[in-house]
């Protein structure tokens, strides 16, 4: 894994508000792609997201339970910044009317990159009960890249084209726009 971060000096506090990030971020990224696509039927793309951002939304919960139990209200050492050192999409890849295809290998990567930030943080992590759910986290992902390839490896031809705005008349120059979360 690239990245800025020196998970041998991350504290305990600091590896589990990145945790949190990395889920809230994801939760965000999860419901705009449904909202984009938008759902036509039952096991599409925008179903897909839908139901991947409210395991997402899961996750961030278990994971601020925990630290609030372990830290109370103890300011973050981290910000939304440090996201794009360890999961989230890079800046540009995420457009306004991107394909189904497109937004399925933007989770791909994402999903690849939270892996890996589980992975790197359980070597440091002592406490046993964010050990365990630092491994339980790192499988969730896991499985959510099997199901983004999966997903990939069904989708038509018809995926890989970017979406049409259908006000395209009445929403000049969108092309490129994203959204403040990115």
């Amino acid at each position: 894994m690239s990245t800025k971060i020196d998970f041998s000096k991350l504290t305990l506090m600091d590896a589990l508000d990145l945790a949190m990030l990395i889920e809230v971020e994801a939760h965000k990224r999860y419901t705009q792609f449904a909202e984009r696509l938008g759902s036509r039927s039952e096991g599409d793309a925008a179903s897909v997201f839908e139901a991947m951002a409210v395991n997402e939304s899961k996750h961030g919960e278990e994971i601020a339970k925990r630290r609030l139990a372990l830290f109370g209200e103890t300011k973050p050492n981290v910000n939304l910044a440090d996201i794009f050192d360890v999961e989230a999409p890079d800046v540009g890849w995420v457009t306004w009317r991107m394909s189904p295809l497109k937004a399925y290998w933007v989770a791909l990567t994402a999903e690849q990159k939270a892996c890996d930030f589980y992975d790197q943080a359980l070597r440091y992590v002592t406490n046993l009960e964010v050990k365990a759910l630092f491994e339980e986290l790192r499988d969730e992902e896991v499985a959510h890249v099997r199901m983004c390839e999966e997903q990939i490896a069904k989708l038509p031809a018809s995926a890989k084209s970017d979406l049409e705005d259908e006000d395209e008349d009445a929403v000049p120059n969108t092309e490129g726009r994203r959204s403040a979360a990115y």
